[in-house]
């Protein structure tokens, strides 16, 4: 088998692979893009048409269009994976460092967790997971921190004014001596 041209091989194989109908379609598109820009002829668009739809292999129709922005080797050139938004990363992060700090990052992460996913909204990033499980141990933090707090003043006033009780003479008049 032949090498595929450039740096590393097509995410589909070798330049002697099959190629399918719909590689031949993806092909076709550039070739009307081109025509469309005038990169190229009538004569030329219906020759490189021809050879297109007769080619049987990827080498073939990389030969046919390679002289054509997003042709050639670039037709068969794996999809770059959406970049992660670093914000959703930092909510994650201060998300997990929850536990580290007390709470203490429960804030941050819900913040930097809505502006990720708003970001992410925006530019089509991937990390959404990311942002979502930094918003919601933020905000289960915050929860639990906030009914700790209540928990606690509660317990504090009941305390007081369990001493204040105990201690009245009404309350003592009423228990009776002893």
């Amino acid at each position: 088998m032949t090498s595929w041209p450039g740096d590393r091989a097509p995410v589909y194989g070798h330049a002697a692979m099959l190629a399918s109908d719909a590689d031949r379609d993806r092909a076709a598109e550039v070739l009307k893009s081109g025509f469309a820009t005038g990169r190229l002829t009538k004569d030329e668009y219906d020759d490189h048409l021809h050879r297109l739809y007769t080619a049987r292999t990827y080498g073939e129709l990389v030969q046919v269009t390679g002289q054509l922005p997003g042709g050639g080797v670039a037709l068969f050139a794996a999809p770059v994976p959406a970049r992660t938004n670093p914000l959703a990363v930092a909510a994650l992060i201060c998300g997990i460092a929850e536990f580290l700090t007390l709470g203490l990052t429960a804030l941050p992460a819900v913040v930097l967790g809505h502006v990720a996913r708003s970001q992410i909204r925006r530019t089509g990033e991937a990390g959404s997971g990311l942002a979502m499980t930094g918003l919601i141990l933020g905000w289960l933090a915050i929860t639990l921190w906030v009914l700790f707090i209540v928990v606690g003043a509660f317990a504090a006033i009941s305390f007081t004014h369990a001493g204040v009780i105990h201690s009245s003479p009404v309350y003592q008049h009423i228990r009776g001596p002893g």
